[in-house]
């Protein structure tokens, strides 16, 4: 098994050349921090609205190269969180949210399409299953929230036997479906955005990490080692680094990881459960496992339970964990035991940036003249085209329909401070942890791990969609 900080996507992709440093002094209209999805799709967006705008983009390493070209590649839509959207933001801003969602996962097919990306985009179903009878139903208020404000399309009940015709896995029981997802390639997708870019003119520096960055009146500064950007506006894509010291978002982000296992080629296997039509799965677990098919007949499985990270920093087991790979594995031996005596032949983890809702969030900065996204919670790769179009309209100063998403908050949630915070969600995500271990032994959890797990929910946090 190759495991690694970067994994399989990265290497499949394959190598670019970087792009070179900042050195020296710059100004454009708008400064980009961050070359992740969410950077890379603001810039994408900037020079469609403002052909003429001049576009710089800083990345500390390389661009795709974070949580962007590392995580499952699942393209979703946010209709199983309509339901927690229609709570925090009332009915017509989330059903604007989710209708957004759902355009911009049509947006990167045909992305992908136009551009001559080949990113491996498949449209397919997005199944929401359950595996033990704790779980059943827990896609209802989901389901009834799009029926109610008038998207019954967007989401339907499954029984177990229509689940087991999609993927006939023996842990899974009943679910339900959202037809407007598909599955892609991550690290395809994030460099040839960056090829596309390149193309067409925005001024990539690689290698450029932010050492300082101000923002007043006057417009914003960002200082590398060797050179300084100067622009109009600015926006802040560096996920979980804001809530780093002296982040956008400090104290308004956690910090979890998620690691991954893939397979060798099984075809035989997923001829025998049924699974051909790249349906992209997760169970109904708080600390969820998510798993998808690729082109070439392998099974990717990961799963949300790593570890928290101390005071947001990454780098140590938010991205390498032994540990957790070795569960993810036994996990996926679980949910397809047809793949007992078959070759791991990949792993890797990464760094999820949490917010208190579990939804996305873009903050102003205090002169308005900066604007910072973070916190998707996992579900990044269609969403963060979404809120990146709304940066864009946003550093553009238009006040349009995507800068007005329920989204944009000046002040976004905040989560416990340091140490406390970690301390505190360590000891929630390990009474999960235990919970969910009991329900799907069919046990009951013990009454230390119940209460425990029932904390956010107490304190008005949200864990899960």
């Amino acid at each position: 098994m190759e495991h690694t900080r970067l994994g399989y996507w990265l290497a499949e992709a394959g190598a670019v050349t970087p792009a070179p440093p900042l050195r020296g002094d710059v100004k454009a209209d708008v400064v980009i921090v961050g070359g992740g999805f969410t950077g890379l799709w603001a810039a994408w967006h900037l020079r469609r609205l403002e052909p003429g705008a001049r576009v710089v983009l800083l990345e500390s390493g390389l661009c795709g190269q974070g949580p962007s070209g590392r995580n499952g590649g699942f393209c979703n839509a946010m209709w199983f969180s309509l339901a927690s959207m229609r709570r925090h933001w009332g009915d017509g801003p989330a059903l604007a949210v989710a209708r957004a969602a759902e355009r911009s996962v049509a947006e990167v097919g045909a992305f992908c399409d136009e551009q001559g990306v080949d990113a491996w985009f498949r449209s397919s179903e997005y199944l929401h299953v359950s595996t033990a009878p704790a779980h059943d139903g827990s896609w209802d208020a989901a389901v009834t929230a799009c029926r109610e404000l008038g998207a019954a399309d967007a989401l339907r009940p499954l029984t177990a036997a229509e689940v087991a015709v999609r993927c006939a896995s023996p842990a899974f029981r009943a679910g339900a479906s959202c037809p407007s997802s598909a599955t892609l390639q991550p690290a395809r997708l994030a460099l040839g955005l960056r090829q596309r870019l390149l193309g067409a003119g925005v001024e990539i520096y690689e290698h450029s990490p932010v050492r300082s960055f101000h923002e007043g009146g006057f417009g914003v500064e960002a200082r590398t080692a060797a050179g300084t950007a100067r622009a109009l506006r600015a926006v802040l894509a560096i996920g979980g680094a804001a809530k780093g010291r002296g982040g956008p978002l400090r104290g308004r982000l956690s910090i979890a990881s998620s690691h991954i296992v893939l397979t060798e080629p099984v075809p035989e296997l997923l001829k025998e459960l049924g699974w051909s039509e790249g349906e992209c799965i997760t169970d109904s677990r708080a600390l969820l496992h998510y798993t998808r098919t690729t082109p070439d007949g392998r099974i990717a499985f990961g799963w949300g339970g790593g570890r928290i990270a101390p005071g947001g920093r990454t780098g140590g087991r938010a991205e390498f964990d032994r540990d957790v790979v070795a569960a993810t594995h036994a996990h996926l031996l679980d949910y397809f035991p047809g793949l007992r005596g078959k070759r791991i032949t990949h792993a890797w983890g990464g760094p999820i940036d949490a917010s208190p809702t579990h939804l996305p969030v873009v903050r102003p900065l205090r002169h308005g003249r900066a604007f910072a996204a973070a916190g998707y919670t996992g579900n990044g790769v269609g969403p963060s085209h979404m809120v990146a179009r709304t940066l864009a309209s946003l550093a553009l100063d238009r006040r349009d329909e995507a800068a007005a998403l329920a989204f944009v908050e000046s002040s976004p949630r905040r989560v416990p401070p340091e140490p406390f915070h970690w301390i505190g969600a360590e000891a929630i995500r390990l009474g999960l942890l235990a919970k969910e271990d009991a329900e799907l032994d069919g046990r009951s959890p013990g009454r230390v791990a119940s209460t425990v797990a029932r904390i956010p929910e107490l304190i008005g946090f949200h864990i899960g969609r």
